[in-house]
Parts: structure tokens; sequence; C-alpha cells
């Protein structure tokens, strides 16, 4: 079942000031399962992640628009500073280094 189109604005009403919520992105082709990206403005990955737990399992039990969807995973992706890859420069593996950290 196909995830509705309006499930952005669902997210956005089922969240509260607490949440502090900034964006919301679909991700409906993503395999194997659609993905909802929430960026919220928290301290810690752990706040991140109950945060968006609770989020969704509100929007879920509050928009009839959800019926029949459930919230498989709530999980915050690693993403490299802007401008960077996600090596850091002279640590990309195709250029050999072993030499730790910086």
């Amino acid at each position: 079942m196909p995830l509705p189109p309006m499930a952005p604005g669902l997210l956005r009403a089922a969240a509260h000031p607490e949440d502090r919520l900034e964006h919301v992105s679909l991700h409906p082709g993503a395999e194997p399962c659609p993905v909802a990206g929430l960026w919220l403005r928290v301290l810690s990955l752990r706040e991140a992640e109950r945060t968006a737990t609770a989020l969704c399992l509100r929007a879920l039990a509050t928009a009839p628009e959800f019926a029949g969807w459930s919230l498989l995973r709530a999980e915050v992706p690693l993403l490299a500073p802007s401008g960077h890859s996600l090596f850091w420069p002279g640590d990309a593996p195709s250029e050999g280094s072993d030499q730790g950290g910086h």
C-alpha cells in the first residue's frame, strides 16, 4: 500500500512544540519500505530517536490516513559534516590510509 501523499503534513500536524520538528522528507520508493525523514532540533542521537518514535506513533494513532501502517523502527543515519564525504580528507579507503584518525 502506498504511503499517503499527505504524510508530511500529517506528521507535522502530530508534532508538539517540544518535538522541535524542523522538516519532513518522504522517500516513498525506498526499499524495502517507505521512509519518512524527520529533521529534529535535539541534542543527541538518543533524543532524536525517542522523539521521532513518539511523533510517528502519535501520527499513526491519530490520522485515519495511516490506517494499516505501523512504525518498523526509528533510527538516526550518520551524516558527514557539510562539504565532506563520509570520510575525512586523506582517510578514504581508496587512498590506503591506515594511520588512524586525525
